[in-house]
This record gives C-alpha cells, structure tokens and sequence, in this order.
C-alpha cells in the first residue's frame, strides 16, 4: 500500500468528500493562503477553487454561526482553525448552537459539520496558541471529538465526519502532519467510537491519545527491552469513546497509564481514570495513573518546554513503576514531568 504524510491524507480526504458530494466546501483564515494549512487545503483549492475553498475574516465566533447555519441547510460545511485556542472564541456558536439544534428540533434539524483545529508545541508558542483543549469539546452532549493519530486514521475519520449528520470536532497535533504512513486511495471511513490496538500486551494497558500515541509505541519498545508487555491503545474517538476496548485490556493487564495531550485537572485522562474505577476497579492491581501536561498554562521557553511535555522516558518511567506495584512513587505523582510548584514565579 502506497505510503503518505497525515497532511495529505487529510488533504485526500477533502478532496474525495468534495467529488463525492457538490455540498462540501472549506472556509477559514489562511486556508488560501501558499501553506494551505500545512498542506491540508492546497489541493482542494486548486481544484476546486475559492468558490469552495475560500479564506475568511478573523471572525471566528461569525463564521462558526455561517456554518452551523448553512448545515442546518442542507450544506455540509468544514471550518478550519490554525490553533485549536481560537475556538474558544466560538464556544456559544459550538455549544448551544450546533451541539443543540437537532434535539432541540427533535431530530428535524441536522447539523453536519466538520470543525477542524490544530494543537501542538514549537515555535514559542506558549499560553495561548499551544493549549490542548479537547476535554472542553469532549464535555458536551450532541458534539463528536476525534483526535487521529496516523494518516490512515486522518483520512478515514474526516469522511467519516463527511457522511455524519452531527457536529466533528476534530483536532490534530501539528507534529503529526509530516509523519507518514499506509493510506489507501479509495474512499473508505473509519468509525467513530472505535479505538485503535496498537500493540497486545499483558502486563500494563497505556491509553495514549493523539501524537503521545506515538510518544507511546516508542515506550512500549523500551519497556518490551526492560521485559515488560505493554498494551498499548489509541482511542481515535474521544466522544464516543470506546469503553469497551479500555475495560477489556484494563480486565486483562490489571494495570492503567492514560498519556494525554492536555492537562490532568477535569481532563480527558480523568474521564479514562473514571471510567476504569467505575467498570474495573475489582481488576486493577494498582491505582490509575496518569501522565498529562503540569497544571500551568503552557510556557514559551524552549528549556520549559522541554521540561513541560511528558516524553517516551516518562512513559516508561511510570509504566515500569506500575509493574513494579511502586504505589507510593506513583500516588506521589512523580510520573509528573513538571510540576506547579516549579513554576513559580515570573517565566
């Protein structure tokens, strides 16, 4: 099977959700642009052209209301953010718009739209344009929440999104979009809910979720070396979620690391954590862990950087001390990478 970049996959995905279906079109700021958005609108542009790939004003709360409204229309709009922070500024639109009309409608009312919106670290980036904020999308009834790790994944669960009658938002780690991978040309769909297994093993279930997925395989290599089998899941689909693969691997490994891309506070890992107590508390062996970014907002030097983003070492440190059944060290956080005591004072 060829080979390409998630960016291309993405990129492929427009493109045949576009030939499929004369409805399709792309907006947002900087998607005309000569990057395309890291690639992912180039092709679709040139093809199609700014009658259905067209760049927009920076007026993010506005052009969310266009889209919720053009697909309550019949349209099948994709808006598309350069950081997954400007959503932020369209949470009214997101929240009580597009995740409400179908049931406040009583099902007459679809809304089929396709939010994309990017998150990641580099470039000094720092509090405002490096945040991770899918648990805040993932908290809301009538919204979907993907977060592909592969290319193959990327293409398949945006014309997923494509043929969806409920509101996708779906955010991508820019650090994946030159990772390559098998990703067929035909059109084919990837369901949501629906977790991905990436690696069996028997001793300790790691649930990783967007490019800490990868962070994860390489983990999984070192802890294999330390003779630890590590199963290792990439949920795909944060809502919904694919509770039963994370309770049939917790059942089975007795152990669970949950490796996320936001913070740990009322996050995504705390849901996962939720869910293990709740559904597999009398398999576990040892307490939850996880290992998520500190609870402070996201600095801007490269040295804090560096200390902020859990690595495959820290994956492996508090893989192996749940095998080791070292409960103090782990209740003592010390899988943490960076904690909020080290951030005090000015950065």
């Amino acid at each position: 099977m060829r080979e390409l970049k998630y960016n291309q996959a993405i990129s492929e995905a427009h493109l045949q959700s576009m030939e499929r279906d004369p409805s399709v079109f792309l907006m947002g700021v900087g998607i005309a642009d000569p990057t395309g958005l890291f690639g992912t609108t180039l092709e679709p542009r040139k093809k199609f052209g700014p009658a259905r790939v067209f760049d927009t004003p920076m007026s993010e709360n506005t052009l969310t209301g266009v889209g919720v409204g053009a697909a309550m229309c019949g349209m099948r709009p994709v808006l598309i953010h350069a950081r997954n922070d400007f959503l932020l500024l369209t949470m009214d639109q997101i929240v009580n718009h597009a995740a409400k009309w179908s049931y406040m409608a009583g099902g007459r009312l679809k809304v089929p739209f396709l939010i994309r919106a990017i998150i990641g670290r580099g470039w000094g980036q720092a509090g405002q344009h490096s945040q991770s904020l899918q648990a805040l999308f993932a908290h809301i009834p009538g919204l979907q929440v993907i977060m592909p790790a592969t290319p193959y994944d990327a293409k398949g669960m945006i014309l997923a999104a494509m043929e969806s009658s409920m509101t996708t938002v779906c955010i991508e780690h820019r650090w994946l979009y030159e990772k390559t991978g098998p990703v067929p040309e035909k059109h084919y769909t990837v369901p949501f809910g629906k977790g991905r297994l990436v690696q069996e093993g028997k001793d300790v279930t790691i649930v990783a979720i967007s490019h800490m997925a990868l962070e994860a395989m390489t983990a999984v290599d070192e802890l294999s070396k330390a003779g630890i089998s590590a199963e290792l899941i990439d949920p795909r689909s944060l809502r919904p979620l694919d509770e039963d693969m994370i309770l049939s691997s917790v059942k089975k490994t007795g152990r669970l690391l949950v490796v996320d891309t936001g913070w740990k506070s009322c996050g995504i890992s705390a849901e996962i954590a939720a869910l293990a107590a709740e559904k597999a508390l009398r398999y576990l062996k040892e307490p939850v862990v996880r290992l998520t970014l500190a609870d402070v907002p996201t600095p801007c030097s490269p040295v804090l950087e560096a200390l902020y983003y859990p690595t495959p070492k820290d994956i492996v440190s508090s893989a192996e001390k749940l095998v080791k059944g070292s409960s103090a060290a782990v209740l003592g956080d010390s899988s943490q990478p960076l904690r909020e005591k080290e951030f005090t004072g000015p950065f």
